[in-house]
């Protein structure tokens, strides 16, 4: 997600928690300590501002700081639970809070499943505040062959919701 919102030509105000530094070790190898995010990222980098999640008094915790929108991508439902209640503990909670008071795209890409009764509600009050949910559930007719062929089209479906034409369009053209 953020090298695609790169490659849109935007820059990209990054916070990780401490969960997502884990997934992205456990699940891509990937560490943000030191000089990682510029091994990761290469030149890219340049383009990308990395927030620590206790800081809730980063600019993307103003109103008053321009932003096209945010997306929270894994969001686990404990992440969703709390910005449906108006909870700011960190700065992801706090900078989709206002997302949502100045009205601009807020996407939650929710990726636990199943879901509960309770986890439906929290989303449902998310989607009532103007917030997109969108399940990291890939669509197959475009025939992927490969797990990035899989994330791609959530992350395409992302950009979609912030606005946001992606390179790599996936587009239903019909039968």
């Amino acid at each position: 997600m953020v090298e695609a919102v790169i490659d849109t030509g935007h820059e990209v105000e990054l916070v990780v928690s401490d969960a997502g530094r884990r997934v992205l070790v456990e699940e891509m190898g990937l560490s943000l300590d030191g000089n990682r995010l510029e091994s990761w990222l290469g030149e890219r980098k340049a383009r990308v501002r990395l927030h620590p999640a206790p800081d809730i008094g980063a600019s993307i915790a103003s109103g008053s700081y321009p932003v096209q929108g945010m997306v929270v991508m894994p969001c686990s439902t404990g992440t969703a639970a709390r910005i449906a209640a108006g909870l700011s503990d960190d700065l992801i909670q706090r900078a989709a809070d206002v997302q949502i008071k100045q009205n601009r795209p807020l996407v939650l890409v929710v990726r636990e499943t199943p879901l509960s009764v309770i986890h439906l509600r929290n989303l449902l009050r998310l989607a009532r505040a103007g917030a997109t949910v969108l399940p990291a559930s890939p669509g197959f007719y475009a025939r992927p062959r490969t797990v990035d062929d899989l994330v791609a089209f959530v992350v395409e479906r992302a950009l979609d919701a912030l606005g946001l034409e992606g390179r790599r369009s996936v587009r239903w053209q019909g039968s």
